[in-house]
């Protein structure tokens, strides 16, 4: 071998060694670039930590039904959600859905609903499929009155006129759907019925074509209000009488319809009265603690809904009025009672020109320091130095 090929063999043993030496005292590749491996006990800290989160945000989000996007009942539902939000504390969504009828389905059947809008004659066309639906839904409020708001051409002078004629209730589901036929037939008024949405049936209304576009929702509705209406159309009067006795009496003036209605001049109409329901939970449950305390805050916070940049028909809201065929929510009817027991007594309520007896005065003691029975001891002997004192 000569002395060349030697070196460079030598050199290949001095390379290959020094390579042992540097791999023998480093660590790997793989230790110094990749990361510890997370473990069994951080990934069981990262879901249960997922799963508090999860837990935390559902546990007082609270589902509400309102209606369609052109409705009175979603705006109704959006303002109760904003006016009750309380972080964590209380969530509440509201739902856009196919209107306060199809509601009562919602509230029956469909999961994440506990609360809803409902018309209350909606109520009479489940008793056959549910015939314990009153014992199933209670009510919370009745909200306000939703109007039926007919509005024909020049030719119609009255609502009988469309008898036999085209006759639009709004797509399927809405309140118009629903209660609007089921009035048209207690009245004895057959027509043709359509139920197309509303903006279109509007574009078709002619002799020829659909007579009249029925609403029944609260007034006034926007899209009447805007529409630049031929000369002619008008609002159809509604009379009430005995054949209506699921409605309630009401009208429509020109405050309400300046282009519809003229100036002094009032048009009858009928209202169908529209309830905030709640599925009747368990006392025990989650879902009825919900439900418990988005009426606690609503009943309490009530008067700010009523100021300005609120829909008006909060004004017209009575906590105390009833529906007929349905029992209160037991918070609601709780608050009511308090709302309205007498005041308790309270040490300006004695005559100090009649004394009073010791019993007496510890009545009135209880009630002005409840719970606290260091506080009421030392106002009895403050009653006592007073008492003598008058004396």
């Amino acid at each position: 071998m000569g002395g060349g090929s030697l070196m460079r063999n030598f050199g290949k043993l001095a390379v290959m060694a020094l390579g042992l030496v540097l791999m023998a005292g480093a660590p790997s590749l793989a230790q110094v670039d990749s990361p510890a491996p997370r473990g069994p006990v951080r990934a069981k800290k990262a879901v249960t930590t997922t799963l508090q989160a999860k837990d935390k945000l559902n546990s007082w989000t609270l589902g509400l039904a309102g209606g369609l996007l052109e409705g009175a009942p979603i705006r109704f539902a959006t303002e109760m959600a904003r006016i009750v939000d309380d972080g964590e504390n209380m969530h509440v969504l509201p739902i856009v859905t196919r209107g306060p009828t199809e509601n009562v389905e919602d509230l029956l059947y469909l999961k994440g609903v506990d609360v809803a809008i409902i018309n209350s004659d909606s109520l009479e066309a489940f008793k056959t499929l549910v015939p314990d639906i009153n014992k199933r839904i209670t009510y919370i409020l009745n909200l306000f009155p939703s109007e039926l708001q007919i509005v024909a051409g020049p030719e119609i002078k009255t609502v009988q006129d469309l008898k036999g004629k085209k006759v639009n209730f709004n797509t399927p589901g809405t309140a118009a759907a629903y209660s609007g036929p089921l009035i048209f037939d207690k009245l004895g008024i057959e027509v043709e019925k359509t139920f197309i949405p509303h903006p279109a049936a509007m574009e078709r209304m002619k002799p020829d074509d659909i007579a009249a576009v029925v609403f029944v929702t609260s007034k006034p509705v926007e899209a009447l209000q805007r529409r630049n209406w031929p000369d002619g159309y008008h609002l159809l009067s509604v009379p009430y009488d005995d054949k209506l006795e699921y409605y309630l009496p009401s009208s429509l003036t020109n405050a309400d319809y300046p282009k519809l209605v003229k100036a002094g001049e009032t048009v009858d109409t009928i209202a169908v009265p529209t309830v905030l329901a709640a599925f009747n939970w368990p006392t025990r449950t989650d879902r009825y603690k919900r439900v418990e305390r988005f009426t606690q805050y609503l009943f309490d916070r009530i008067d700010n809904l009523r100021k300005p940049g609120f829909h008006p028909k909060w004004a017209d809201v009575n906590l105390s009025a009833s529906v007929p065929g349905l029992s209160r929510f037991p918070t609601a009817q709780a608050w009511l009672d308090k709302a309205n027991a007498p005041a308790a007594p309270t040490m300006s309520d004695i005559d100090p020109g009649v004394e009073v007896p010791a019993a007496r005065a510890r009545e009135l003691i209880r009630s002005a320091a409840p719970n606290d029975r260091a506080k009421q001891e030392e106002l009895f002997r403050t009653f006592m130095q007073w008492q003598r004192g008058r004396q």
